[in-house]
């Protein structure tokens, strides 16, 4: 066998123009602030699956004073009023099952957005 040696080729820098310089530095910027909120949709989606039963509380929570505002507010026939109550409390565990899915699959992106546009200057 033969040894080849290896010869380095003269490496030829370009000086970019400054305003070229700053716009590759952006570039690289928003791309690095891109990953990160990409991070923070992951990490939110992992949150709210390791926490599955502390959200459907909070569901469920947000469920029963939603419901009996609701209700308060459109039937004003007290009779009528706790009929709807009580109808409103058998349908939480479709609502719980529901929500949870709507919740996992939606909130990460808006509580990103949200978070982004509150850093965002």
């Amino acid at each position: 066998m033969s040894m080849v040696k290896y010869t380095e080729q003269p490496v030829r820098v370009v000086k970019l123009p400054k305003q070229d310089r700053y716009e590759i530095e952006l570039q690289a910027e928003k791309q690095r602030q891109e990953q990160r909120m990409r991070d923070v949709a992951l990490i939110l989606e992992n949150l709210f699956t390791r926490e599955e039963a502390t959200v459907k509380l909070v569901l469920e929570c947000l469920y029963d004073v939603g419901s009996a505002n609701l209700i308060n507010k459109k039937v004003s026939f007290r009779p009528l009023n706790r009929l709807a109550k009580a109808i409103a409390t058998m349908s939480k565990p479709a609502f719980r099952f529901w929500g949870y899915r709507w919740f996992k699959n939606n909130c990460p992106k808006l509580i990103t957005d949200w978070l982004q546009s509150k850093v965002t200057f």
